[in-house]
């Protein structure tokens, strides 16, 4: 949800609907607006990605009626066919929301892009500020709570798919609560599988480890709680206001981490069965994890999952046998992709 700052710039005297289809092809489309020539392999840099992914992004935008010229051949390249009018890209409020959350990490420097970090928050910021005014005010309102409310603590940037899904209006609803500091209440299933209803006096949303976390003052355990918000359901604002408590840390991010650090969810803990004896196992990683027997040359290994996620997956390739994740699924996705990588560092 980045590098949009040249299309909204372009765009802003002419639309009044804010337009969101991927932060590439925005800034792909702001890169061909001036109806420069650009060679592939140049255009392919400038936006970071492969000539596949380019193509694939110019076809979208194809889709959208957005003119785009290709050339073929060893100088082939791309550009927008002269004179022509661009038809506007329209967003529902789910994408404006959207637009917004990424924009508002961008100027945090919470999309982990491998770039200068300055220049990129500086231009998603002036970016933020235009998508904003041109927003209906119906949306504004929901659209500057939730970047005001809004804190990254990012161990890991996430990538397409591996987030869990959290709605973007449940997201404005509990950002307009925070900021208006009004409680609200929500149904909570908790890491052990218990329902509960939940009461509480919001305070911030934070963004870590491709979750979202809502800090909040639990007047039910009258306590500080940081909840998932992909563990919550509906958000019912109450209309009960109140006044706003001293958090016990110095920000709702180190909150946040502090608690994942110290107190691992139990579902959070990785189990995994390893086929091969249990006294093999224990001999390389016991030190780390708890090995039972689980049948012939097999046993269940257990360990903490500690927030970044990394250690496991050196564990269990330390034992130099096959295994087969029992939980969470996260790690199986993690470990799918570091095979994937590790596959193709050997082709």
């Amino acid at each position: 949800m980045t590098y949009c700052g040249q299309f909204l710039s372009s765009m802003e005297g002419r639309l009044r609907i804010m337009a969101n289809t991927s932060s590439r092809a925005l800034r792909l489309l702001s890169l061909l607006e001036n109806h420069r020539y650009w060679p592939g392999p140049e255009l392919a840099g400038r936006l970071g990605v492969s000539p596949r992914t380019l193509r694939r992004d110019v076809d979208r935008l194809r889709e959208l009626g957005y003119p785009v010229a290709a050339h073929r051949g060893v100088d082939g390249g791309y550009q927008l066919a002269p004179g022509a009018a661009l038809p506007p890209l329209v967003v529902d409020d789910e994408e404006a929301i959207a637009l917004t959350v990424g924009l508002r990490l961008a100027t945090l420097g919470a999309t982990g892009i491998a770039s200068d970090a300055d220049t990129v928050a500086e231009a998603s910021a002036r970016a933020l500020a235009k998508v904003t005014a041109v927003l209906p005010a119906r949306l504004r309102r929901r659209a500057e709570a939730l970047a005001a409310m809004t804190e990254p603590a990012t161990w890991e940037s996430a990538r397409p798919g591996q987030s869990p899904d959290v709605n973007p209006d449940f997201l404005a609803t509990a950002a307009l609560a925070c900021r208006d500091s009004e409680r609200v209440r929500f149904d909570y299933t908790a890491a052990s599988g218990e329902h509960t209803r939940r009461e509480v006096e919001p305070h911030r949303l934070v963004v870590l480890d491709r979750r979202w976390y809502l800090v909040a003052y639990d007047l039910t355990r009258q306590d500080w709680r940081s909840f998932r918000l992909d563990r919550a359901g509906a958000l019912a604002p109450t209309g009960a206001r109140f006044r706003q408590r001293e958090l016990p840390a110095g920000d709702a991010a180190e909150f946040v981490r502090r608690g994942i650090q110290s107190t691992p969810a139990p579902g959070d803990q990785v189990e995994a069965i390893i086929e091969s004896p249990a006294a093999a196992v224990r001999q390389r990683i016991g030190r780390w994890a708890t090995v039972a027997e689980a049948g012939p040359g097999r046993c269940l290994v257990t360990m903490a999952s500690p927030a970044d996620g990394f250690w496991p997956v050196i564990a269990l390739g330390m034992v130099g046998a096959d295994f087969r994740v029992v939980s969470p699924p996260e790690l199986a996705m993690r470990i799918r992709d570091w095979g994937e990588r590790f596959t193709r560092a050997t082709v």
